[in-house]
């Protein structure tokens, strides 16, 4: 083998190890001039990594209204505010379609070593049930979700990421029926189903979200985390 090509292998070799050891993103460990950015950058790029819209979509949200650890059997018809068959509610579906993250309006909040990010999604719902001749009716619901997390200094003085509540705020969520040709019975269902749907979906969308967040932070390396925010309470006179 002549030597030029002895040396170019010796060097693709010797390059591997760097490639295999850098972060899950790429270039996410270099601190952007706008710190707030960077940590919405890190969110964004991480839930988008995760496949979060995916994981929303695929949500069983009849079967996971009935499997509901903190409600009775029987949940889908009281939900709906009718007595249903268990073969009704079974031949009835509700498909989350059209999911959007606004990743542009994440916010970030930093006071001291403290961190608040805020998440507004937005998503329909196709509701169908057959004893109302299949008619779909859909609806769209939007909240926001936020997450806190800090520095926490052990016995020692060391610093570690502490990952705090994850929720969606109950101020937030809104739901509106978008179909407008319904008959005054299915009217009656879906304003029930809307209505009650408020008070569940929150917690099958933490259950979503919340771990893939925690993922996500847990990954950001503590010497980032400072500096990003020794940035924030410190800005450059670029930034101001």
């Amino acid at each position: 083998m002549h030597p030029f090509w002895k040396l170019l292998i010796l060097l693709c070799l010797l390059s591997l190890p760097s490639a295999l050891h850098k972060q899950p993103w790429p270039g996410l460990a270099k601190a952007h001039a706008n710190s707030k950015s960077t940590l919405v950058r890190i969110i964004t790029q991480g839930l988008m990594k995760h496949n979060a819209e995916g994981r929303i979509q695929n949500i069983c949200l009849l079967d996971s209204l009935n499997n509901s650890k903190q409600v009775t059997a029987g949940m889908v018809a009281w939900l709906i505010g009718g007595s249903m068959s268990l073969q009704q509610q079974q031949e009835g579906s509700a498909n989350i379609t059209n999911i959007q993250l606004d990743y542009g309006r994440i916010q970030m909040s930093v006071p001291k070593e403290w961190f608040s990010a805020n998440i507004s999604l937005e998503f329909d719902i196709d509701l169908r049930v057959r004893p109302f001749k299949n008619k779909t009716a859909t609806t769209h619901a939007r909240m926001n979700l936020s997450v806190e997390f800090w520095l926490e200094k052990d016995e020692f003085g060391r610093r570690d990421l502490a990952i705090g509540n994850c929720r969606v705020e109950p101020s937030s969520v809104h739901t509106t029926v978008l179909t407008e040709d319904l008959s005054a019975q299915v009217k009656h269902f879906v304003r029930n189903f809307r209505q009650n749907l408020e008070k569940v979906i929150p917690h099958l969308i933490e259950d979503q979200v919340c771990p893939l967040i925690g993922e996500i932070l847990r990954q950001l390396d503590v010497k980032l985390l400072k500096s990003l925010i020794g940035e924030c309470l410190h800005p450059s006179r670029e930034d101001a």
